[in-house]
C-alpha cells in the first residue's frame, strides 16, 4: 500500500507545468523555437524544427482521434484538455502559447529540452520533477499535436 501511495504522489509530481509564455497578438508564440537547444543538444537528439511540422488548414480528424487515444493512455494523468493545470499545464489553447516544434521536442526529446531550453528548465524548477519520456514515435507525437489543435482555451 505504501508503494502505491508513493507511485501516486510521484505521478502527480511528474511533468510540472505552468509558466506558459503567452502568445503575441498575431498568434505566434513568444517562446523561442529553441535554437540554443538544437545547437547544444546531446548527440543523437534529433530535435524537431518548424520545417518538420506542416499543418493542413483543416484538422485531420483521423490523426486527432489517434492523438486523443494516446492522450487518454499516456498524458491524461498529468494534463487536462482545458486550461487548468493538473500536474502539468492544461492543453486548452496550448498552441497559442507554445510553438508546435517546442511541444514536439518536449514530447520526443524531454531530456535534451530540460538540459538546454530555458523555458523547459523554468518548468522543471517549479516542481523539481522531470516530465517522463512516454516513448512516443514521431508520428504518434504528431497525432497528439493534431489532437491539441482541436482544444481551445476557455473563454
Amino acid at each position: 500500500m505504501k508503494g502505491l501511495g508513493l507511485v501516486a504522489v510521484l505521478a502527480l509530481a511528474v511533468a510540472c507545468g505552468g509558466g506558459e509564455t503567452p502568445a503575441t497578438g498575431d498568434g505566434a508564440a513568444t517562446t523561442p523555437a529553441t535554437p540554443e537547444a538544437a545547437a547544444t543538444a546531446p548527440a543523437g537528439a534529433d530535435l524537431v524544427t518548424a520545417d518538420d511540422i506542416k499543418f493542413a488548414e483543416q484538422v485531420d480528424q483521423g490523426k486527432a482521434a489517434k492523438g486523443k487515444e494516446l492522450y487518454e493512455v499516456k498524458c491524461q494523468a498529468c494534463h487536462s484538455t482545458g486550461t487548468n493545470r493538473v500536474v502539468g499545464p492544461g492543453w486548452g489553447g496550448i498552441l497559442e502559447q507554445r510553438k508546435p516544434e517546442w511541444i514536439m521536442n518536449m514530447i520526443l526529446h524531454t531530456d535534451a529540452m530540460l538540459e538546454t531550453d530555458p523555458e523547459a528548465q523554468a518548468m522543471l524548477e517549479e516542481c523539481l520533477v522531470r516530465m517522463p519520456n512516454q516513448n512516443l514515435t514521431h508520428d504518434e507525437a504528431l497525432d497528439v499535436l493534431e489532437f491539441m489543435r482541436t482544444l481551445t482555451p476557455a473563454k
